[in-house]
């Protein structure tokens, strides 16, 4: 009966938000409590999604990863305190601190490195060598700051640290995961390698803004395997959880000791974000729900958004699976979340983008502007008005290479939001690419005047030799 509801509620949020399809599993004292499917996995066949349906798991990617790292350090064979060229000479990029970096620093975002710009998921690369061919093509990159300073994401160090693995390991990235962590874990059908995938397991990515669409490109290439490719489905991603929730044990078998998880998921380094994700481990993010201590790592990437968190002290573990983007993934965390600690499960209130979709097809900007001010004077505890949805719609908007519509979308949420920097930066961003180089100066300054430490705002500047004020 319990379970039944829980159906209901994400069968609720699915159709409100107007998702394509989702996977959901919940582990409870080493025990797969909760495992379903719902939707499609893509919009023209209608498949439904079951639970060995597989997704692009986008950062979730990354815990694996900072494992196998931590593996080849229980072997002796890596030193965390140890700079990065140590394993990789070619390693090199336009900053001579780069020979500071160490593999730890890499392993929580502290490297200084910035992030990719550009997956290149519209010219994938499939052969063996993609990986260090990217690696020693980063000459051109700078670093954003002096290593260890401070926190900032980069996807770009955690390519490093897979052809670090490789190196050592002297496997290739996905040969060493798979041998080394998804077999023993039983995750067969689990892969890094798209041509590994079933085809017939394989759910399609989907961009849902002004109406939900098969995303034109797949989010793969096996140059940015380590920080974003790994395919699975929720049956075995509860396999992973069962293991790293007993200590590196799964069925008898073990990936790691248990004292790795002290170095896995010691807070590192503070993100400057909410007490919901306030510190850095290796890879793993660590933070508290409810007054709940929680170890977890989110994802998301063109047409998929994917959560995996884990309750330590409760022994539970949540993982939500989506084929589109945006996606209402912290909704339904937070109702599986809730479904585990014994809270009422609820649903949350609807999204104002998707009431004011119609509107701006048919009636234009304008138009959208009034309703949705409107319903912010008349109705504003029936829909959510939170920044995220604009930021995200205006993402996809410009993934779809809709210009135009993505800068209306980070308008209107300037309409609701005007004090907020991040949709100032994106909206700068947004104007750069268009051209409008004065208009993208402008949000630019007005971000950084907002807030000084906004790094995409502060790069916009860079790039045209300008000055903070």
């Amino acid at each position: 009966m319990i379970t039944e509801k829980l159906d209901l509620i994400i069968s609720q949020i699915v159709e409100m938000h107007e998702s394509p399809g989702l996977a959901v599993g919940i582990v409870k004292d080493d025990k797969i409590v909760y495992a379903k499917g719902f939707g499609v996995k893509n919009i023209k066949t209608k498949e439904p999604v079951s639970t060995t349906s597989l997704f692009h798991m986008a950062s979730v990617s990354k815990p694996f990863v900072a494992t196998a790292i931590v593996q080849l350090v229980e072997r002796g064979q890596v030193d965390l305190d140890a700079p990065v060229i140590k394993y990789l000479p070619y390693f090199k990029i336009d900053d001579e601190r780069y020979k500071n970096i160490t593999v730890q620093q890499m392993l929580s975002h502290t490297s200084g490195m910035p992030d990719v710009e550009d997956y290149e998921w519209d010219k994938p690369q499939y052969d063996d060598g993609a990986l260090e061919r990217y690696v020693r093509g980063l000459g051109d990159a700078r670093l954003l700051f002096a290593p260890g300073e401070k926190y900032a994401y980069s996807n770009i160090a955690f390519e490093v640290l897979g052809d670090l693995i490789a190196k050592v390991s002297g496997q290739s990235f996905a040969d060493y995961v798979k041998e080394n962590i998804l077999n023993p874990l039983e995750m067969a059908e689990s892969t890094f390698l798209k041509q590994e995938a079933s085809p017939e397991l394989l759910t399609t990515p989907h961009l849902s803004a002004l109406e939900t669409v098969v995303s034109d490109v797949y989010p793969y290439n096996r140059a940015h395997g380590p920080s974003s490719t790994l395919h699975s489905n929720v049956l075995e991603m509860c396999n992973w959880a069962r293991a790293n929730l007993n200590g590196g044990e799964f069925k008898g078998k073990r990936i790691l000791e248990t004292a790795s998880y002290d170095l896995l998921w010691e807070p590192r380094q503070e993100t400057g974000q909410d007490a919901g994700a306030g510190f850095v481990g290796l890879s793993w993010f660590i933070g508290e729900y409810r007054g709940h201590k929680t170890i977890y790592h989110s994802g998301g990437d063109v047409g998929y958004r994917t959560n995996f968190v884990m309750l330590p002290n409760k022994s539970a573990a949540i993982v939500v699976l989506f084929n589109a983007m945006p996606a209402p993934i912290e909704a339904v965390t937070k109702a599986a979340l809730n479904f585990v600690l014994g809270f009422e499960v609820g649903v949350p209130r609807p999204p104002v983008l998707v009431s004011l979709r119609k509107t701006y097809l048919e009636a234009g900007f304008e138009a959208t502007v009034e309703q949705c001010l409107r319903l912010q004077e008349t109705r504003l505890d029936e829909y959510d008005f939170r920044v995220e949805q604009f930021l995200l719609g205006g993402f996809v908007l410009a993934e779809m290479g809709n210009a135009r519509a993505a800068i209306d979308m980070l308008n209107l949420g300037l309409v609701i939001h005007p004090k907020s920097d991040d949709l100032l930066a994106f909206l700068a961003l947004g104007y750069m690419k268009s051209g409008d180089k004065e208009l993208a100066l402008q949000n630019a300054k007005q971000a950084l005047e907002l807030n000084p430490q906004n790094a995409h705002a502060a790069q916009m500047l860079e790039l045209f030799g300008q000055q903070r004020s």
